[in-house]
């Protein structure tokens, strides 16, 4: 049902108690005016009556009734009534309008049998003489207190009644007027009353919609002006209270949203109360979505919801380490459910964090695959020097030709695990120089640092019967550490040459996109598995162990080439397919 304005429900109510006082007041000032004018044409008639008593008293002691026929029609024409007087029996003898032999017998008109009693009457009622309705006042002729007939005076209610409406008339028209004046201040009353409401109601609704720094402004009466001032306070305070509370959620969403950690928050009903970014984007959700939604339609991890469910009904702390798959790559999670206690200390749900420990699992891995591997590289020279040596020491020294080829093995594998250690002492010293920048470089023309890497790489080369040919531009600049970049270059075109087969041939190809320099070193050889790919980079990863030991290879040249493009702020991607060949592209910020 809609709600009516507060003018409308004060302004009516003030017209209709007007409306009503105003009627009430006409009809009884209209009765009052009405009972008046009647008792005074009464009283009129009666003292007209008491003129005419004397005369007919006189007239009817001398028996002259034709006297009293004339006397009726003169006074009745001077006074304006019609006068009648009629003897004990009722019988007419005068009357100032018809004549007394054609009027009926008067004994039982109620006035007349009131005035013959010896009291005055009074009547009003139609005459059939002249057809209208009368007043009649009787009033009886006593002599020496006997009642010797009644005198009775008549005036037409028409002519009372004209001048009854007359009065009324202006009494209505007058009454209207006051109502309409009435209505129009009533309306004017109203409006002051609501007005200041409305402006106040529509303060509250700017209040209500966060318009907190308006004011309303302050009337001059004390209850509006003291609600006014209230409600500014009020919003004042509010005001206040919101920025404190604007402040402090900002704050709250600041944090959350920079931790790494994942935050989630939920109640009993395993409904997701507050949740961040980190924790969304590991859940896989979308965050402004999240927030009021069930568990079971945002985590899709049964071992996930199992630990929130276990937190939710554990008193204390819980932990526990568990591996999910996120898009299509295993995450390695750690996470911790604490009760969520609110403001009175009862517990309202759980609070989970998340933390993502997959890079240092994968660090570990790393060490660990690291450590087994230069064991295992190392291990390897080793045990054969040490089998030479054992052989010689054992007498095969004494024969010149065991004593030089045991002797060319132990240099061999001595010379092996000299490259394996230069190789990691290399490793070593650009990850040292890159963690303190302290990687010289300038700016460079890349054609002679290309040139050089395929000299040092001709020898093999024409060993193995594989062309190498240079596509690069006189023009081409970047901001390298020459040294380093040559080495790079060497690793990629020597890897490139040994996996290809004889008169095969390597190109390299060096162009600039942009803000970019990119170098390229494509072989056509057996190229490499797609699942080898992503290690490819790792320390001692080969794809053909054995292959590689054959060829001289420490397995640790694509992770020299890997620091030495990060020294540089750049980055090398690998494209291969098994049959056709590989692709490395080095890239490198042109300053």
């Amino acid at each position: 049902m809609p709600r009516k304005r507060l003018i409308w429900q004060i302004y009516p109510p003030f017209l209709v108690i007007i409306l009503i006082a105003l009627v009430t007041l006409t009809w009884l000032f209209s009765r009052t005016l009405d009972d008046f004018y009647r008792e005074e044409k009464r009283s009129g008639l009666v003292a007209q009556g008491q003129l005419v008593v004397n005369q007919a008293r006189d007239a009817l002691m001398s028996g002259n009734i034709s006297a009293l026929e004339s006397m009726s029609v003169a006074l009745g024409k001077q006074s304006g009534t019609r006068l009648t007087v009629i003897l004990p029996d009722g019988r007419v003898v005068g009357d100032s309008e018809e004549a007394p032999a054609k009027m009926d017998n008067h004994a039982r008109r109620p006035e007349i049998r009131e005035a013959l009693r010896g009291h005055p009457g009074a009547a009003t009622r139609y005459s059939k003489t002249l057809q209208q309705e009368m007043m009649y006042v009787a009033l009886p002729v006593r002599s020496n207190g006997q009642i010797i007939g009644c005198v009775r005076t008549a005036l037409p209610i028409a002519r009372i009644n004209k001048a009854l409406e007359t009065v009324l008339f202006h009494v209505i028209n007058s009454g209207i007027l006051i109502a309409l004046i009435a209505a129009l201040i009533s309306l004017w009353v109203s409006r002051r009353i609501s007005r200041p409401l409305v402006e106040m109601k529509r303060g509250a609704e700017r209040f209500a919609g966060g318009e907190l720094d308006r004011r309303l402004p302050v009337y001059k009466g004390e209850e509006m002006g003291g609600l006014a001032e209230a409600m500014n306070q009020m919003a004042s305070q509010l005001n206040d209270r919101l920025q404190t509370v604007v402040s402090q959620r900002n704050e709250q969403e600041a944090v959350l949203a920079s931790m790494v950690e994942g935050v989630l928050a939920v109640d009993h009903q395993e409904g997701i109360l507050r949740i961040n970014r980190a924790a969304a984007t590991l859940l896989g959700t979308n965050l402004e979505l999240a927030v009021g939604r069930s568990l079971q339609e945002v985590v899709r991890k049964p071992e996930l919801q199992r630990f929130i469910t276990e937190s939710l009904q554990s008193p204390t702390s819980i932990e526990a380490d568990m591996t999910l798959l996120y898009q299509g790559e295993e995450r390695f999670l750690q996470t911790h459910g604490t009760p969520l206690r609110g403001s009175d200390g009862q517990t309202i749900g759980a609070l989970i964090v998340i933390h993502d420990v997959t890079r240092l699992r994968r660090l570990e891995n790393l060490r660990r695959d690291f450590v087994a591997n230069v064991s295992h590289e190392l291990r390897t020279p080793i045990t054969a020097i040490k089998g030479a040596v054992e052989t010689l020491l054992a007498g095969a020294n004494e024969n010149p030709e065991d004593s030089q080829r045991f002797l060319e093995i132990a240099n061999r594998q001595s010379d092996r695990l000299n490259s394996i250690i230069e190789d990691l002492l290399s490793l070593s010293r650009l990850e040292r120089d890159a963690e303190s920048d302290e990687v010289g470089r300038t700016h460079e023309r890349l054609l002679p640092i290309l040139e050089s890497a395929l000299q040092s790489c001709s020898s093999i080369a024409k060993s193995r019967e594989v062309d190498v040919n240079l596509f690069c531009s006189e023009e081409i600049v970047a901001n390298v550490n020459s040294a380093l970049l040559e080495q790079a270059v060497i690793n990629l075109v020597d890897n490139a040459i040994k996996y290809s087969e004889s008169r095969n041939f390597v190109t390299v190809e060096s162009w600039q996109e942009g803000e970019q320099v990119m170098i390229k070193v494509q072989d056509r050889g057996q190229g490499i598995s797609k699942e080898h790919l992503p290690r490819l980079f790792e320390r001692f990863y080969r794809v053909d162990a054995a292959r590689s030991r054959a060829l001289g290879g420490t397995g640790l040249g694509l992770a020299i080439v890997k620091h030495i493009v990060q020294a540089h702020d750049g980055e090398v991607t690998v494209h291969s397919t098994p049959g056709e060949g590989s692709v490395f592209t080095i890239c490198l910020p042109v300053s």
